[in-house]
């Protein structure tokens, strides 16, 4: 399953100028967004930056948050149905935030349980709903938005190059900054000053993941004083996007409906791995309609041959009968000679007047009179039955129904008919 990892750049924040008054460093959304693609979440395919409309197409889409972006605080999960969980936290974490409440986005930790000690994540709600909306608006939707890093034991510690200030006529110089996460939380400093010494345990755990850019692996070695493994972006990007964590919960957990739901159900339909289940699915179809028309000739052939044993039949019985009017309706001139032929017996046929009447007679009610008025034409019989009621005309029907007639009651009146010549009629 292809798998795109997209890195949103860090939220712009306020930086003091050379004059010392605050200055922004701009405004606005992300236009570019690093990038990496992998086939299956692991190995790295392509990397790059681009806009987001220019973002390569994949199964899954993940968005990556920079290190800044995110604060963590431990707590103890409140017991708090689903509803009113989101509530729950902004109470337990009201004291801890920097932030509005209402301007917080807030996500617990995989498999978080309530009373048990527990992560929460915590980004700006407007910053992050609009740079989803952004990616969105380019049709590029996010399954997944984690962190680049999480508490995690053992720790790791990643250098990486960042902007910071200098005096020199460029104005802008590059320095570099540890990303420190441990058992006991997350934090980015720079390496200038004191602080990085502090805040890592000397000597460090034994254990720890060292790691850097390859523009800031020189400074990393120094200060590690032993080797650190070289990471590009790319791959630290890669790193964060097989992490367990998913930032898209409560109000910003993904909805798929409608339109959006159907365009995400074609998209992994039609990715490479689906390839086989689409491939046996036109095998199927195409084995079913291979199957429907050999078992439609074998049907039309059973049909042709009986066909022309009827005309043979038909042929052999009544030489005298023109074979253009056998090879027309075979079916047809059968029954033609045969009513000749019992008429020239002096034999009734089963929808002649005679047997028509006989066999309403057999089921003729007792408590009911002679019939007054009746009508006849070749097949079928029409008797008046004025005060007729509905019990007696269901008897009437159900005693005639075993001979293959059929009884239809209408204003006063029965018709009595064939039931495979009313079939055949309809």
């Amino acid at each position: 399953m292809s798998t795109l990892v997209v890195h949103i750049p860090a939220r712009q924040r306020l930086r003091s100028s050379s004059h010392g008054a605050p200055s922004a460093e701009g405004s606005g959304l992300a236009t570019e967004y690093p990038f990496a693609t992998s086939p299956d979440g692991l190995a790295l395919e392509t990397q790059g930056q681009c806009a987001a409309s220019l973002l390569p197409k994949a199964t899954t889409v993940i968005a990556v948050l920079s290190d800044a972006d995110v604060s963590w605080h431990r707590i103890t999960l409140p017991r708090a149905p689903g509803a009113r969980l989101r509530a729950a936290l902004d109470g337990v974490l009201e004291e801890a935030l920097l932030e509005d409440a209402d301007d917080v986005h807030l996500a617990l930790a995989p498999a978080a349980l309530p009373g048990q000690p527990t992560w929460v994540a915590a980004v700006s709600r407007r910053w992050l709903r609009a740079e989803l909306a952004a990616l969105e608006k380019a049709e590029v939707f996010v399954d997944r938005v984690v962190p680049m890093a999480w508490p995690d034991d053992p720790p790791i510690g990643h250098f990486a190059e960042t902007p910071m200030d200098a005096s020199g006529p460029n104005g802008m110089a590059h320095g570099v900054a540890l990303n420190w996460a441990h058992a006991d939380g997350v934090a980015s400093v720079r390496l200038q000053g004191g602080l990085a010494r502090a805040l890592v345990p000397h000597p460090a755990p034994p254990e720890t993941r060292w790691s850097a850019t390859p523009g800031a692996v020189a400074a990393a070695e120094a200060w590690v004083g032993a080797p650190v493994r070289v990471m590009q972006p790319a791959q630290r990007l890669l790193q964060a996007g097989r992490s367990l964590w998913n930032l898209r919960q409560f109000e910003l957990a993904r909805r798929t409906r409608g339109g959006r739901a159907l365009a995400d159900s074609a998209r992994r339909f039609f990715s490479r791995e689906w390839a086989p289940v689409r491939f046996g699915l036109a095998a199927l179809v195409l084995a079913q309609i291979i199957g429907l028309n050999l078992w439609a000739w074998h049907q039309r052939s059973a049909i042709e041959a009986r066909q022309a044993a009827l005309r043979d039949l038909v042929k052999a019985t009544y030489p005298n009968v023109s074979p253009l009017d056998v090879q027309r309706d075979a079916e047809a001139v059968m029954q033609r000679e045969s009513q000749a032929l019992r008429t020239l017996a002096g034999k009734p046929g089963d929808t002649d007047l005679e047997p028509m009447l006989q066999a309403a007679a057999s089921a003729w009610p007792a408590d009911r009179p002679a019939v007054d008025t009746l009508r006849f034409e070749p097949g079928r019989l029409t008797l008046s039955a004025p005060g007729w009621s509905p019990e007696q005309v269901d008897q009437f029907r159900s005693v005639l129904r075993p001979g293959g007639w059929q009884v239809e009651a209408a204003e006063g009146r029965l018709v009595l008919s064939r039931a495979a010549l009313t079939a055949g009629r309809s």
